[in-house]
């Protein structure tokens, strides 16, 4: 693989230990109102992303289809939605909005918070590398800029993620470094998950339109299951609709102008 692959894979992974460097300048918690604008935020990003920089590509690819072409992307869309409902159900994790509570909180439950930004990490690093995948082999109609654009915006809200798995770790009690290092954890599922998938749609380009809905399929489940009731609890929840907006217009932004 060329830099510019290598480069493209690290940048969600960056962003992610970033947000959990966060650790070390902010206080101990983060407000429901401020957790509900990251969670908003990224949800937004990956709703948008998973249009234009998966759904569309998938569509595009399979246009010597004919009236057929939509297959791909709704076989592909459906079958990542069940792989993360399948790995939702047999991976015992908390929700993001749950609280690790007391000074001596169990290694269990912070497993749990780990494993739940790890699952939400999984279709992200899927969608980096398929999209990678796509530009690398000419095709799924996928530019450099266009990969590019898509890895930049899963960093941006891989940021408040970094922050959402490491500040609450701190509020009980354990120690910065460690949160910080919980928070990097979390993220390395990311290179890791985008290396396979290359490896899989280079060996049979024929799958990369289903591969690119599977990964958007993914990441709408994370979005509609976890992103969307954690932002809209409680009082105030259109602060989170205003970052889901935001969120959804910078990364439309991002792939239309570096597309």
């Amino acid at each position: 693989m060329n830099m510019q692959v290598w480069m493209g894979i690290l940048l969600p992974f960056l962003g992610t230990s970033l947000g959990a460097a966060m650790v070390f300048v902010l206080k101990d918690q983060i407000s429901d109102n401020v957790q509900r604008m990251l969670t908003g935020f990224a949800a937004g990003v990956m709703v948008a992303a998973s249009f234009w920089s998966l759904l569309a590509p998938a569509l595009e690819s399979s246009e010597g289809m004919g009236k057929l072409a939509f297959v791909p992307a709704a076989v592909g869309f459906l079958v990542g939605m069940g792989f993360l409902l399948f790995l939702d159900t047999v991976t015992p994790h908390m929700h993001m909005d749950e609280q690790v509570e007391g000074p001596q909180s169990s290694l269990k439950r912070t497993t749990k918070l780990i494993l739940a930004v790890t699952l939400h990490n999984i279709p992200e690093g899927m969608a980096v590398g398929v999209v990678y995948a796509g530009w690398v082999s000419g095709e799924a109609g996928v530019s450099q800029a266009a990969a590019l654009a898509l890895a930049l915006g899963i960093a941006l809200q891989n940021f408040p993620e970094g922050a959402i798995v490491s500040m609450p770790l701190r509020a009980a009690g354990m120690p910065k470094a460690k949160t910080f290092a919980y928070g990097v954890l979390s993220g390395i599922v990311e290179p890791i998950a985008s290396l396979i998938t290359i490896a899989a749609a280079s060996a049979v380009t024929t799958v990369l339109p289903y591969m690119l809905a599977f990964a958007a399929g993914a990441m709408f489940y994370v979005v509609v299951e976890e992103l969307i009731p954690e932002m809209s609890e409680g009082e105030h929840s259109n602060v989170g609709t205003i970052a889901f907006a935001l969120g959804f217009v910078l990364m439309m932004i991002l792939d239309v102008a570096l597309g």
